[in-house]
């Protein structure tokens, strides 16, 4: 009995042992199909998750970039009505022009000021080590005295960077006397990129890198720059081929790290700009998860040795203990997945919110747009009305029919209208085709008869003899001068003796000028902009302005407003005119 209890025990025994190695394999191709699994899917989730931010994270760059793009550009054309350094130009006295720029440049924010004569001499500038410079021969000053317009200029510095420089001419009586240059701080917004991302650049049209975070870059292109890295050493390549195994869409190689790489278009000069952001922070989170996985096998396995070598008694003990412990581990893991998916939440309301305010202000500025937009044909068909009803009583129903097709276009127009401001957001030109102004002249104060009928106005109009051809949009063109007509008929309202001028001229450019004998401009500074009125409540929201410089920007023009030397405010369009064949011929 005794060999045979022995024989039953070394049987146990054996296959106890047999049990436990089979087991521990089974633990070891799990805990390998586990952890390979759950590598491939974490890095697929938290590489998307980090393209997404990297995508979001370039987005914002490009907003500021061209955020701090437009607001230098509007510099030039404001100091270029300066009638300081106008005068300083004129009279060749400088002694206080320099004061007069170090009072702006603080408040606008751009790197430098200079005031060129006519013949390229810097007379005034913000940093006085460059007063006496010459600067004939550069494009931004030779560009900016042939053109009416604010000049942009791209020009590489003797430092191997390049600068940015926005430059206008400033003129007396059609008479350039100078130019005025802003040089544009784009190298803040190169400081603050390197302290969030890997690596961001932006490319010029040619694809030649002119803003990077990595200094030695400029002037490249993107493959030369990335062939002029520091060569890996062995444990960079190391992790290289770690990386690779990890199964992570690398698109470069970055100072020995695998990066992503997200390109964006930036809507100024064909400009491009490309941000490489690193998988750091894939890896350290798969990892961590990986590392939980590998304890608990690991800490399985030691479990199931552990528990062959004791009694029953010590193993139920030690058991309870371990999962005690684990039963802890998963508590405080599950509290940090809740404060986790809280503030994911928390992140996931904001990110609506804001998008919801968003999208409540653009709500905004298009219903105000919509209302003032239509008050023009609202007045008008209802005096249309009126006079239908008064022809109906008269039977007249000839002239009242013709009233009733009157205010059939109206509402075509009111339609066209709503159509026309959806597509302010975009300031496309798709609805472009040659347009004569007269013709748009004469439909506006068509449009603006019934306001005129309502009280005497004396209405002085000059066309020229032959077309006027631009280029442009004839419903938004008239749309400008129905809005300039009524503003004058407005500022008319005080006078005895109200009289305006309209006076369209062709040259070099179409010139449509719009006078009143009125009280004049208060505020030219704020003039255009959006909601600023000096009528009273329910009389206009301040948008006409604003929407008729808009739609002349569109068309490739300007809108001017002036004080008339007489009296009364002077506003002036000028549009590109578009030449027939023959003139071109000429």
């Amino acid at each position: 009995m005794s060999m045979q209890r022995t024989d039953t025990i070394a049987g146990k025994t054996g296959q106890g042992r047999w049990v436990l190695r089979l087991s521990v394999l089974v633990v070891c191709l799990l805990g390998i199909i586990t952890i390979y699994t759950t590598n491939m899917l974490l890095t697929q989730r938290f590489t998307e998750t980090t393209r997404n931010r990297a995508e979001v994270r370039l987005t914002f760059y490009v907003a500021n970039l061209m955020s701090e793009l437009q607001r230098n550009s509007i510099v030039p054309q404001l100091l270029a009505r300066d009638p300081e350094l106008i005068n300083a130009l004129a009279d060749g006295n400088f002694a206080l022009s320099t004061q007069r720029l170090l009072s702006f440049v603080d408040e606008i924010g751009a790197a430098s000021l200079m005031l060129l004569d006519r013949d390229g001499r810097v007379v005034a500038a913000t940093d006085r080590n460059r007063l006496g410079e010459a600067h004939r021969g550069d494009a931004s000053f030779v560009n900016a005295l042939r053109s009416n317009a604010t000049v942009f200029t791209l020009s590489e510095t003797a430092q191997g960077g390049y600068g940015f420089v926005y430059s206008r001419r400033l003129e007396e009586n059609g008479t350039a006397l100078g130019v005025i240059q802003v040089a544009v701080d784009l190298a803040k917004l190169e400081r603050n990129w390197a302290s969030v991302s890997d690596a961001v650049y932006v490319t010029d049209s040619k694809g030649t890198i002119i803003l990077s975070t990595e200094p030695r870059w400029r002037g490249l292109d993107e493959a030369e720059a990335l062939r002029r890295q520091t060569p890996p050493s062995a444990i960079e390549m190391a992790l290289r081929a770690t990386q690779d195994w990890a199964a992570l869409p690398i698109d470069a190689y970055l100072r020995g790290e695998a990066v992503l790489r997200r390109e964006a278009r930036v809507p100024f000069q064909g400009w491009r700009m490309v941000s490489y952001t690193a998988y750091s922070s894939v890896r350290e989170r798969v990892n961590g998860v990986l590392a939980l996985e590998v304890m608990g096998f690991a800490i399985l396995l030691a479990f199931m040795f552990w528990f062959s070598s004791r009694r029953a008694t010590n193993r139920v003990a030690l058991f309870e203990r371990e999962s005690a412990e684990l039963r802890a581990l998963n508590a405080a893991l599950q509290n940090e997945i809740a404060a986790r998916k809280q503030v994911e939440r928390n992140l996931e309301v904001a990110e609506q919110t804001m998008a919801q305010t968003s999208k409540l202000a653009v709500l905004g500025e298009m219903s105000a747009a919509v209302s003032h937009e239509l008050n023009q044909p609202l007045a008008a068909m209802k005096t249309y009305l009126a006079g239908a009803r008064l022809l109906l009583q008269r039977k007249r129903p000839e002239e009242t029919l013709s009233s009733f097709q009157r205010i059939d276009d109206l509402i075509d127009r009111m339609g066209a209208i709503t159509r026309q401001l959806k597509s302010y957001a975009r300031k496309g030109s798709d609805a472009f085709e040659p347009v004569d102004t007269r013709a748009a002249v004469s439909s506006a104060l068509s449009m603006m008869e019934p306001q005129l009928k309502t009280r005497y106005v004396q209405i002085s109009r000059t066309l020229p003899g032959g077309p006027a051809m631009i280029y442009g949009d004839r419903l938004r063109l008239e749309q400008v001068i129905i809005n300039l007509l009524r503003n004058a008929i407005d500022a008319t309202k005080v006078v005895d003796d109200p009289r305006i001028d309209v006076i369209l001229a062709v040259g070099e450019t179409v010139t449509l000028t719009v006078r009143d004998n009125g009280h004049g401009i208060d505020d030219l500074e704020q003039l255009f902009e959006p909601f600023y009125t000096t009528k009273q409540p329910g009389d206009g929201v301040g948008l006409g302005l604003a929407i008729s410089s808009g739609i002349v920007n569109d068309l490739g023009g300007r809108l001017t407003a002036r004080n008339g030397a007489g009296g009364g405010a002077v506003f002036e369009v000028q549009l590109p005119r578009l030449k027939t064949a023959a003139q071109a011929a000429e």
